[in-house]
């Protein structure tokens, strides 16, 4: 069966809904999470379910093309900004970064409602 090999970043309030579906989704092989926190509940779920976590996201993007999607969860134009940095001098062309307004979106069509988050107004 083929999988999307998904990296996340960011599992706090926001992310972590979104963990939940991707690590009972059948499709997906979590790769790796990343979060300054690693004693959040996201994490902690992640290391339950035997997913790499780390405090550093761009240990996930060193994965290269080992990695389809990094979502972004964030909420911070720093850590978007440096993401996509790194993929444009990596060479990266395989690995997709998704903005946190695509997984907000995916998150309300999953709960077929709008899906409010604590961050404020989002800019790509």
């Amino acid at each position: 069966m083929q999988k999307f090999r998904i990296g996340m970043v960011g599992v706090g309030e926001t992310g972590t809904p979104l963990l939940k579906q991707l690590l009972d989704a059948s499709f997906v092989d979590l790769v790796g999470v990343a979060d300054l926190d690693l004693q959040l509940p996201g994490i902690l779920l992640a290391k339950e379910r035997g997913v790499p976590v780390t405090d550093n996201f761009i240990e996930i993007a060193e994965q290269g093309e080992r990695v389809d999607i990094i979502i972004d969860v964030t909420g911070s134009r720093k850590v978007r900004e440096d993401l996509r940095r790194y993929m444009q001098f990596s060479g990266n062309t395989h690995t997709v970064i998704v903005h946190e307004r695509v997984a907000l979106l995916m998150l309300s069509l999953g709960a077929g409602r709008w899906v409010e988050t604590r961050h404020d107004e989002l800019s790509y």
